[in-house]
């Protein structure tokens, strides 16, 4: 089993790419408040993968639009697919 330092140290690459130097720990401590969530909400460890690429990519290296893509995954991850596949369409 992956511990949650080794998954937020797997996202650090993801979180650095999409956000300025001075965010990265920031974003990192939301995603793992998310993981956290997460497991109260659907009873699994952490989020796919996936739900952590379309968060990151709806955020549009927003910390805002962050939280709003993270409140939205928590909420209905088919909801935050349909927006991440959007933003990545352009619309």
């Amino acid at each position: 089993m992956i511990s949650r330092a080794e998954r937020r140290a797997a996202w650090k690459a993801g979180v650095a790419a999409a956000f300025d130097a001075g965010s990265v720990e920031a974003v990192l401590d939301l995603l793992e408040t998310m993981e956290i969530a997460w497991h109260d909400i659907y009873g699994e460890i952490t989020p796919p993968e996936a739900v952590i690429d379309d968060v990151l990519s709806l955020s549009g290296g927003d910390l805002a639009a962050l939280i709003r893509a993270v409140r939205l995954g928590l909420a209905d991850r088919r909801d935050l697919r349909v927006a991440a596949d959007r933003r990545r369409a352009g619309d």
